[in-house]
């Protein structure tokens, strides 16, 4: 029978023991240098949220080709890898359990904001959505058109997701997950109006359009075994101006060619537009992640063991909460509030607004201070 709580431990999975059912989802804060080592306070920001039964960090880029927003991190380098060693030793020392989220941003990036000051390349030469994008220093410029991929690209890419994944492995990571959703590069294969090839890649079939995401499943899982592999998708999900009129059968394929890889987990996104819990599950057999606040009011304790009593998911990935409330499992155990976000220093570089929400311990000690003067 099913667990219903969130707060119950869970192992029926290549992941290992979990504490709890509770995933920190991955969010983009900003907080790496300029050539994408993060920052010393990143090992704070993820130590503190130790007691996520998994966190998944931030999307990191794969190779300068994946960049898709300045001071992002990645994990291509010495550097990098030396920065992220520091954030998994701190993570473990705290009792947590971490994943890298490998995140290759495709169209999105510009000159501006890229260390190669290169244009971007995407399945198509397709226009990013936005109006106007986010640079370097906090400036805006009218987006760019990527230039379309070369076969030669693309054979490159997906070994860029193979080395950074072993690189994750080295820097201490427990696993990886590809970022298969929410606008980025293997969600533009997927998609309808980002994908307009003719080639073995692009619209001749569903079998084409999924190409390039089983081959870089397979790839990453080849280079640090399929047990440490997690794969995130976002079927139907508009942002950024992705368009897929009928997602159910292009993820079905997918999910039916890699099911019995022997992955980690699938952490699936739903939305309103296509219900993608209640369509993929009976085509995933591991661990499913479901992710039900994409989009929409941020996801409450009930919402999410809403998500596990219809047996929808076997554990559920907060993100918005996490920001500012590091001690998640333990405000939901004991039904205390959660905190507000800092949202003016959401995407700065420093510690404020990032590992400065204290603690409910810490809260009480503050209330205790406070009225004993």
């Amino acid at each position: 029978m099913t667990n219903t709580s969130l707060l119950a431990p869970y192992s029926a999975s290549p992941i290992g023991h979990l504490p709890n059912r509770i995933v920190m989802a991955p969010m983009s804060r900003h907080r790496a240098t300029q050539d994408g080592t993060p920052l010393p306070v990143v090992a704070d920001h993820y130590a503190q949220r130790a007691s996520a039964g998994l966190i998944v960090t931030e999307g990191i880029w794969p190779s300068s080709r994946g960049q898709s927003g300045w001071r992002f991190p990645g994990l291509e380098t010495a550097a990098h890898v030396e920065g992220w060693q520091r954030v998994t030793d701190a993570v473990h020392a705290a009792g947590g359990r971490i994943y890298a989220q490998l995140m290759h941003g495709g169209r999105h990036g510009h000159p501006l904001s890229r260390i190669d000051e290169d244009v971007p390349a995407a399945p198509s030469a397709v226009l990013v959505d936005p109006s106007r994008v986010h640079v370097r220093d906090g400036a805006k410029a009218d987006p760019v058109t990527p230039r379309e991929m070369s076969p030669e690209d693309i054979r490159t890419a997906i070994q860029d997701f193979a080395d950074a994944a072993r690189n994750a492995i080295a820097a201490g990571f427990d696993g990886v997950e590809l970022h298969g959703a929410n606008s980025y590069l293997i969600h533009q294969f997927l998609a309808d109006n980002s994908n307009l090839r003719t080639d073995a890649y692009g619209r001749g079939s569903i079998a084409d359009r999924i190409r390039f995401a089983v081959e870089v499943v397979r790839a990453v899982a080849d280079a640090i075994g399929a047990e440490r592999l997690g794969l995130r998708l976002s079927p139907g999900n508009p942002q950024f101006g992705m368009a897929e009129a009928d997602p159910g059968p292009v993820y079905r394929a997918l999910l039916d060619e890699i099911d019995g890889l022997g992955l980690a987990y699938l952490h699936l996104t739903d939305n309103d537009g296509y219900p993608a819990l209640t369509d993929l599950r009976p085509h995933w057999h591991g661990t499913l992640i479901g992710n039900v606040g994409e989009n929409g009011d941020p996801t409450t304790r009930e919402a999410g063991e809403a998500v596990l009593a219809e047996g929808l998911a076997d554990l559920v990935s907060y993100g918005r909460a996490f920001i500012s409330n590091p001690d998640l499992p333990e405000r939901f155990a004991l039904g205390a509030p959660l905190q507000e976000i800092d949202a003016a220093h959401l995407y700065t570089h420093g510690a404020q607004g990032y590992t400065d929400y204290p603690s409910l311990e810490r809260e009480l000690v503050s209330a205790q201070t406070s009225t004993s003067t």
